[in-house]
């Protein structure tokens, strides 16, 4: 039994330290529980500049402690979440999304994946269908000409004796 809680405490703690951490602070969160939800799914949404690859809802960095107080200031102020979100481009760029929005500026990040795997696909085929061609080429039986037939008897000859 003892070795059972062991184990379970061991997994449980697994489990909590896989969970992101994050940097929300008390300070921070709105009293309004839906406003709050509101600014936790937009904050998940956006990248903070100094870590770039991390979302500011994860982020510890000082910027993104003020985007995130920037966004509950906006919804708190009235606006959409979309309306937070145009906000937040135009004063920053695209970049401060982690999705980026499909438009034909960013059709490239949008296509090159699959312009990507069906180049693959693509270059695979042929490599089996060239290696396919040039198996069934050594497969494939040449006669012997009249001489290289004489010449192989000959040497059949000389070994059998």
């Amino acid at each position: 039994m003892r070795r059972l809680r062991t184990l379970a405490a061991a997994f449980g703690m697994l489990l909590a330290s896989l969970a992101p951490a994050l940097a929300v602070a008390p300070d921070e969160v709105l009293k309004d529980p839906v406003l709050e939800a509101r600014a936790r799914d937009l904050s998940a949404h956006l990248r903070c500049m100094v870590c770039q690859n991390q979302s500011i809802d994860d982020s510890d960095a000082p910027l993104a402690k003020d985007l995130r107080i920037l966004v509950r200031e906006r919804l708190v102020a009235g606006d959409s979440d979309e309306e937070v979100v145009d906000y937040l481009v135009s004063r920053y760029g695209e970049f401060v999304l982690l999705k980026p929005r499909f438009a034909w500026h960013t059709a490239i990040l949008w296509f090159a994946p699959l312009v990507a795997l069906l180049g693959g696909l693509a270059g695979l085929f042929l490599a089996i269908r060239k290696r396919s061609t040039r198996s069934g080429d050594a497969v494939r039986e040449v006669p012997l000409t009249e001489e290289e037939e004489a010449r192989l008897i000959e040497l059949l000859d000389k070994g059998k004796s």
